[in-house]
């Protein structure tokens, strides 16, 4: 008990100070407040370095406003910029569905052709009509590669 008293009497103190209200039995009641202390006397040089601390000169006004200018001016730059990314992926995105549209065109045309092709006929035809025919044996001629996977051919292979 006597350490809540003891608080409560600091906190009351404190308040008083501050010219607060506080509790005086069950009414709260206004302080008068305390008479405020008189201030110290300041040397003529030090009022006025006050003086020019409050006050703005005109080269710092114009310093401020060159400031605001410029940060103004890198904000609308920043939102044009973003402005033109937005416009430009939006514009991405729609090459890319068109892009995806005419690789389905091509597959659909590309199946739909080679169902209607028939290799059997094309063969009857190049036999019967043009005078095709098989490859004899005495017709191929093979040829081992060097070192590569694939051969280039830049002349006639020779007869023997």
């Amino acid at each position: 008990m006597a350490s809540t008293r003891n608080r409560n009497k600091y906190n009351n103190r404190r308040a008083q100070r501050r010219g607060a209200y506080f509790e005086d039995g069950n009414a709260a009641r206004r302080l008068d407040e305390v008479p405020s202390q008189p201030k110290k006397k300041l040397s003529r040089t030090a009022r006025k370095n006050r003086v020019k601390s409050t006050n703005m000169g005109r080269g710092y006004m114009v310093f401020l406003s060159l400031i605001c200018a410029l940060a103004t001016g890198a904000c609308v730059h920043y939102i044009k910029l973003t402005a033109e990314l937005t416009a430009k992926r939006s514009a991405v995105a729609e090459k890319e569905l068109q892009l995806n549209e005419l690789k389905a065109e091509n597959d659909a045309y590309y199946s739909d052709v080679m169902t209607n092709v028939d290799l059997n006929e094309i063969k009857d035809r190049a036999i019967n009509e043009l005078g095709m025919q098989y490859a004899t044996e005495e017709q191929i001629k093979y040829y081992t590669p060097g070192n590569n996977n694939y051969v280039r051919q830049y002349q006639d292979v020779p007869e023997n």
